[in-house]
């Protein structure tokens, strides 16, 4: 929502225009003011909107055309004054007025504001000045209300500011159609998906419950028992569909705030639209969908234990037969508040767990949340958004870890998703192997591996859980990712896996190896197909020996055809957890390094310190032969020629 409004005052000569805002600010009548007041700036705190207005005066006469122009173009909302005792001045705002504002190209609110209505003979109805005002309306859809004062009497003097600020922040044109007098679709569709949110136990109504956590959401305080009563009857009266069981059903809700827009009460329906995320366009909002979340380097996001429950809670209620899975139409139903399914296009279900029907379990639920929000944490905080986590900040349902290089020098990771990259040559089993780790049937069948393509399950690993993504990207994409450091620090093991049946595929991996730079990455090597024949690799050494020289564990061998897997998926775990054993020339060559990195640090400190010392020396003794002739001298010769040379 804007925090300034500026209000423009137009209208013909004589109308009062000038000695409005003289009223409003001297809040007393002013009988002779200027032709035109200077702008006026009203702070917010003196608001009821808690808002900066700028209430800016015109003239009408030819001089002032340039001023009146600009300050058209730059108004927010358009105050045109006619004089009750003078019609022509009301005649000429559809036939002057209006049509100018069009003609520049200005499409903002307009109030009318009949001034002067202590010259009126007579008492006029409220449903006369609609007549009067209603031909106008229905021609220019600007028009936003009409309001009549007495600048000289000072009455309904701050109306006029007031219903200018609230045609400003809380316009009714993209909600209400005054001419059929109903919702329009845009806002239809809004708050529907408004209701859905709130019915958090999906039976379509919304009980004393749900509807107190709504009032509490959206206007912090709770509905008092009498409030509601006097909700239901309203609704009771005059729709015989608003409720159900005494409860309010979703046709009741939408009647409700299209009654507080018809009473002038249509800020009440933007608070419930601006809380649940939605602009003036009554699209969500990028900052809403997309809150600033900052992840530091070599860092990674994974779901923190307010967004588990959130999580779990959503799938409780949509899984509506209660039997622990969500079919197609569940998952529909459940995304039905958002653009779609955000997984549409990477295969799921068959991305996690389903039960045996193909339905999405629990775990297979949560497990493809984290690895979406591991995979694009944006992703996962744009769903929240749609999905109605309305917690503040909405970032509390993420959580950021610890980098990966400090886990690994700790030699411990504490985190609960971990990203592996699974690499071999086509056919070696990549896709059938991450296929067996969903517990998706082998097939004989063989298909390129074309884009792509991640998987998730999870682990028990020393008394916990840990959510385990496995990807694989085909050879296409495969030396893209590999040479590209960016995307090789986000892997926490990397898995190597050849057909031991054939006697070409392990060379494919030992080229990788060399042609890019992963030793930094712990390791494991599989062996598939361990179901036939052992063939002889084509490689200078056959791949237990490799891996001993690396100082690793041999290939683990497996076979996805007939169930033969060696709890392969439980060891790339425990290499998760403890990467240190599994790094290519062992855990003393990972320490050695760091150890090595930490002493040429102090070598440079204390040579740094060094050189600072013999520069003193250096100037005390005039030059470096000064040091002497022998071993020593030249020694602290060469260390003065260094530090000269940092200095």
């Amino acid at each position: 929502m804007r925090r300034d409004v500026r209000i423009l005052l137009v209208g013909d000569a004589g109308v009062g225009k000038s000695t409005i805002v003289t009223s409003l600010i001297k809040e007393s009548y002013v009988a002779h003011v200027q032709h035109v007041v200077p702008e006026v700036t009203i702070p917010p705190e003196v608001t009821p909107e808690n808002v900066t207005t700028y209430i800016v005066d015109s003239g009408c006469l030819e001089q002032d055309r340039h001023h009146l122009e600009t300050e058209i173009r730059k108004a927010h909302v358009i105050c045109v004054v006619y004089a009750i005792d003078n019609p022509h001045t009301f005649d000429r705002i559809p036939t002057y007025w209006l049509p100018y504002f069009r003609q520049l190209g200005v499409n903002v609110p307009v109030i009318l504001v009949g001034n002067k209505i202590d010259l009126r003979g007579g008492e006029v109805t409220n449903e006369a000045l609609s007549e009067e005002v209603l031909p106008i309306m229905n021609e220019f859809k600007e028009v936003d209300t009409c309001v009549e004062t007495s600048a000289k009497l000072l009455l309904n003097v701050p109306e006029v500011f007031y219903h200018a600020q609230k045609a400003v922040l809380h316009p009714v044109a993209p909600l209400y159609d005054s001419r059929d007098h109903v919702l329009k679709k845009e806002c239809v569709a809004a708050l529907r998906r408004i209701f859905k949110i709130c019915d958090t136990n999906k039976d379509g109504v919304l009980d004393a419950a749900e509807l107190n956590e709504f009032q509490r959401k959206c206007f912090d305080a709770p509905l008092q028992t009498q409030e509601l009563e006097g909700i239901k009857e309203t609704v009771r009266e005059h729709m015989d569909n608003g409720l159900r069981d005494n409860e309010l059903t979703e046709e009741g809700f939408l009647y409700l705030l299209t009654h507080f827009i018809q009473l002038g009460r249509q800020e009440t329906t933007w608070s419930v639209l601006r809380k649940f995320g939605y602009g003036e366009d009554l699209k969500l909002t990028e900052d809403f969908l997309y809150p600033k979340f900052d992840v530091p380097h070599d860092c990674s996001v994974e779901l923190s234990t307010l967004g588990v429950k959130f999580l779990t809670e959503t799938f409780t209620a949509f899984d509506k037969d209660h039997d622990g899975a969500l079919k197609q139409e569940e998952l529909e139903d459940l995304f039905s508040t958002s653009p779609g399914n955000p997984w549409a296009n990477q295969r799921f279900p068959d991305t996690t767990v389903t039960s045996d029907a193909g339905a999405v379990t629990l775990q297979g639920w949560l497990a493809q949340w984290s690895m979406t929000t591991l995979l694009n944490y944006k992703t996962t905080l744009e769903y929240l958004a749609y999905l109605g986590y309305l917690d503040t900040p909405r970032t509390s349902a993420l959580q950021i870890t610890r980098p990966r290089k400090a886990e690994r020098r700790k030699g411990k990771s504490t985190r609960n998703t971990f990203l592996c990259y699974v690499c071999g040559a086509a056919g070696s089993g990549k896709t059938s192997l991450l296929r067996a780790f969903v517990g998706r049937k082998f097939t004989d069948e063989y298909e390129p591996t074309k884009r792509m393509n991640s998987v998730v399950n999870t682990v028990a690993i020393e008394g916990r859980e840990i959510n385990l993504v496995l990807q694989e990207f085909g050879s296409r994409y495969e030396a893209e990712t590999l040479k590209s450091s960016r995307k090789t620090d986000l892997a926490d093991v990397i898995v190597y896996v050849h057909d031991s049946s054939d006697t070409n595929s392990f060379s494919y991996i030992s080229n990788l190896r060399q042609q890019y730079n992963l030793d930094h990455i712990p390791t494991l090597f599989v062996a598939t197909k361990s179901d036939l024949d052992l063939a002889l690799q084509r490689h200078e050494v056959q791949p237990d020996v490799y891996c001993r020289r690396l100082q690793l564990q041999v290939p683990v061998a497996v076979s996805v055809k007939t169930d033969q897997m060696a709890d392969v998926f439980h060891q790339i775990g425990q290499i998760a957890i403890h990467p240190l054993g599994a790094i290519p020339g062992g855990a003393e060559r990972a320490l050695s390094t760091a150890a090595r990195v930490r002493t040429v640090m102090t070598m440079g400190a204390v040579l740094g310190g060094l050189s600072v010392g013999l520069l003193l020396v250096y100037r005390t003794f005039g030059r470096p032969g000064a040091f002497g002739t022998g071993w020593a001298g030249q020694w602290a010769t060469w260390l003065f020629s260094v530090g000269r040379r940092d200095l």
